[in-house]
């Protein structure tokens, strides 16, 4: 070995198709985290639940940027674990919101699956955990 230290070889997520969810991921973070200080700020007694909601996912969809840009396999890990927590979340209050819309005064990011948003909400973290369990199988050439 030399006298300088190898870096740990870090698999890139963001190469290729993982470069549009980086970017679609930074979109959400924006949009999310935006949207929710600006409700939390000036309407809170509103819809505190929702308002709320809509901040956790704002911080859920900055991990998981943050993550697919870090690369290597602990953050492809925690990114797949974030991503079906996601997913999860995004049922869950999907449904809620058509089941008991009373429960939702106000929309979140991840009422009616995400329709305010196009149904990324719902889209993506599929789409996340399909490149992601991908990206587990390629391994840089050495």
């Amino acid at each position: 070995m030399t006298g300088t230290q190898e870096r740990p070889n870090r698999t890139r997520l963001i190469g290729g198709p993982g470069l549009l969810l980086v970017w679609l991921y930074g979109v959400m973070v924006v949009g999310a985290v935006s949207r929710s200080v600006y409700q939390i700020a000036t309407e809170f007694d509103r819809a505190p639940l929702a308002y709320t909601l809509s901040a956790a996912a704002g911080v859920v969809y900055g991990f998981i940027t943050y993550t697919l840009v870090r690369g290597g396999e602990t953050a492809r890990r925690a990114a797949l674990v974030c991503c079906a927590a996601e997913l999860v979340g995004v049922l869950t209050i999907g449904t809620w919101t058509l089941v008991e819309p009373s429960a939702f005064p106000d929309a979140t990011v991840w009422s009616d699956y995400g329709m305010g948003y196009l149904f990324i909400p719902v889209l993506l973290p599929l789409t996340a955990l399909y490149w992601l369990r991908r990206a587990r199988t390629e391994r840089p050439a050495s």
